[in-house]
């Protein structure tokens, strides 16, 4: 199982490079940047390329809407290049609050989209002739919708690898379910390992029953909080900590009937949670929606606890199919990050 963490995207590039090397010292395998309505996270990639070695370097996510397909190829090469082939490529839909909201760009069909920028990418990494007459892309412009002056292009540098591994943020069955079938890793929310075969299992297995054999396992990611103590005070501290997260996903990532996240909550078993965070959430009563956010659930997408508790943790998410973990450390400090991450890595061995 792999290590890794994402990155704050709202800190400065310098202080973070700082840490990151730590980080890769520490023996961690992987680092995630996001990319929300900040910095874009190419710059702090490509940033990070130049001062670490070994570890890879993933975008967790690049949106699929602000970037043409070959761009996001073209970028992806790029990142490889810089960074010696260290480069996995996240990609996803985010939501209308971002894509619409500010990038003013319409949020439809991602499902559609995702498919074809995956052959768009792995097309352009052959440096073959990029040539994609899609639903929602179309390469070249025909002329009736263009100049007609366009032609088949080729990427002009020779990448570094022509399989940029590829991974796919997704939660809904259909969405899990291409992502299987296409990708090279996924990447869920709140994964609840007792719960996740559940929800996920048969879009799973109706994805992998297509999967190209050349694409190889399915690499599953996780992304829990991470808080190794032995004093329940901080165990305690720890999983308040987490329940803002939750109850922002759970009760305002979009409007009533149209939120992502309290579906997959309330197919986890928690319904009646799940509504009534979101309605005191979407109420303005934020402090009573952090508040109605059980701890079991945060415990069960979490690795809170002592190093024992945590590892058996860790031993369900391998056992649930997670073959990258990469955790949000809950720390005050570089140091006290670099210290959980260090330990979070001996636990997994």
């Amino acid at each position: 199982m792999r290590v890794g963490m994402f990155l704050n995207y709202a800190g400065g590039f310098r202080e973070v490079a700082d840490e990151v090397a730590e980080l890769e010292a520490a023996g961690v395998d992987l680092v995630a940047v996001p990319e929300a309505y900040s910095f874009d996270a190419v710059s702090q990639l490509g940033f990070l390329a130049a001062r670490t070695s070994r570890m890879t370097l993933m975008s967790g996510i690049l949106q699929l809407y602000t970037r043409t397909p070959t761009l996001t190829a073209m970028t992806a090469a790029g990142l490889d290049y810089v960074s010696d082939g260290r480069f996995e490529l996240g990609i996803g839909a985010s939501g209308p609050q971002v894509i619409e909201g500010f990038h003013g760009v319409k949020y439809d069909a991602p499902l559609g989209r995702t498919r074809e920028i995956i052959d768009v990418c792995r097309m352009t990494w052959r440096r073959e002739p990029v040539v994609h007459q899609g639903r929602h892309y179309r390469i070249p412009l025909p002329e009736g919708e263009g100049t007609g002056l366009g032609k088949p292009l080729k990427l002009i540098n020779h990448p570094v690898r022509e399989r940029i591994p590829i991974t796919v943020a997704s939660l809904g069955a259909k969405s899990v379910e291409q992502t299987a079938e296409i990708a090279d890793g996924w990447l869920p929310m709140f994964f609840h390992p007792e719960r996740a075969r559940d929800v996920w299992g048969a879009s799973l297995d109706a994805g992998l029953a297509r999967r190209a054999p050349e694409l190889g396992d399915l690499d599953v990611f996780a992304s829990p909080a991470l808080a190794i103590t032995d004093r329940a005070d901080a165990a305690a501290a720890a999983i308040a900590a987490v329940k803002p997260n939750l109850a922002l996903y759970i009760g305002g990532m979009g409007a009533r009937g149209k939120n992502f996240y309290n579906d997959l909550v309330a197919s986890y078993g928690y319904a009646e949670d799940a509504a009534t965070i979101q309605d005191l959430y979407l109420a303005g009563r934020r402090d009573e929606a952090i508040a109605a956010v059980p701890d079991e659930l945060v415990r069960a997408v979490s690795l809170i606890g002592s190093a024992s508790e945590v590892g058996e943790r860790i031993a369900a998410f391998a056992a649930a199919g997670v073959t990258t973990l990469t955790v949000t450390p809950l720390a005050r400090s570089s140091a006290e990050r670099v210290a959980l991450m260090g330990g979070l890595r001996r636990l997994v061995g």
